[in-house]
C-alpha cells in the first residue's frame, strides 16, 4: 500500500468516513513533511503543525503527522483556509502548504468518469500531481517558536480575575499579570444570574428554572 492510501485509511479509521477535505489534509501533511525533510508520523515534539481551519481537514493532517492538540504539537489559527504551516522545532524552519486556486474544477480532469462534483473532488484530489494541487512556500514565523511552544509547567494567577494561567500565556500590563481575557476583548461575556432574572418576568424565570432542573418543586 502506498503512503497516500495508508494515511487515508488511518484518517478513515479516526473519522469514520472519507471526504475531500480529509484527502487534502493527508496530501498537505505529506507535502509539508517532505518539504521540511522530517519523517512522519512523529511520536515526539520535533514537528509543530499550525492549521488554518478546523474540521475534517485536520483529521487528514493528524493522520499523517501524528501531531495533535492534546500533544501540544498542533495549533489552530482559524483563517478559514485549507492550509497548514509545518515547523521544525529543532531548527525553526517553517513551510506553509496551501491548496491552489480552482482545484475543484481541476479535480474533474482527474476523475472524468465521475459526474457528481463531490465524488469528482474525492477522487481527483487523490490523483492530482502535488504541484497542481498545492502551493509550498518557506515562511518565517512572526512569533518565535520558543514562545509558541512555551514551557508547559509554568503557572501564574491573573491579578484581575484570579484564574490560573498555564503555558506562559499571561500578559503583563502596568506591572500586573493578566490573562488574555482580562487584558483584551475576548470571545465571551460573563452574564450573572441576577442580570438574567432582571430581564425575565418572575413567571418566565420560574419556567426557565423548571426546564433546567426538571421536576423539582419550586412553587412559591
Amino acid at each position: 500500500m502506498d503512503s497516500l492510501k495508508y494515511y487515508l485509511a488511518v484518517s478513515v479509521y479516526r473519522h469514520k468516513s472519507l471526504c475531500p477535505r480529509q484527502v487534502l489534509g493527508v496530501r498537505i501533511g505529506l507535502a509539508g513533511a517532505e518539504a521540511l525533510g522530517v519523517t512522519v508520523p512523529r511520536d515526539d515534539k520535533r514537528l509543530l503543525v499550525i492549521v488554518e481551519t478546523d474540521g475534517c481537514f485536520v483529521s487528514g493532517v493528524e493522520a499523517v503527522t501524528g501531531c495533535a492538540v492534546s500533544h501540544r504539537t498542533l495549533r489552530v489559527e482559524d483563517y478559514g483556509k485549507v492550509a497548514a504551516t509545518f515547523v521544525d522545532v529543532d531548527s525553526g524552519r517553517a513551510m506553509r502548504v496551501a491548496t491552489r486556486q480552482d482545484i475543484r474544477q481541476h479535480a474533474r480532469d482527474y476523475a472524468p468518469e465521475e459526474k457528481r462534483r463531490y465524488y469528482a473532488m474525492l477522487k481527483g484530489y487523490q490523483a492530482m500531481p502535488t504541484q497542481e494541487l498545492l502551493s509550498v512556500k518557506e515562511v518565517v514565523l512572526t512569533t518565535p517558536i520558543e514562545t509558541i511552544v512555551s514551557r508547559a509547567g509554568v503557572r501564574v494567577n491573573c491579578d484581575s480575575c484570579g484564574e490560573e494561567i498555564i503555558n506562559e500565556r499571561e500578559v503583563t500590563h502596568d506591572d500586573r499579570v493578566l490573562c488574555r481575557a482580562c487584558a483584551n476583548p475576548t470571545y465571551y461575556q460573563t452574564v450573572s444570574s441576577r442580570d438574567l432574572l432582571a430581564e425575565l418576568s418572575l413567571s418566565d424565570a420560574l419556567v426557565t428554572i423548571e426546564k433546567q432542573l426538571g421536576s423539582v418543586d419550586i412553587s412559591l
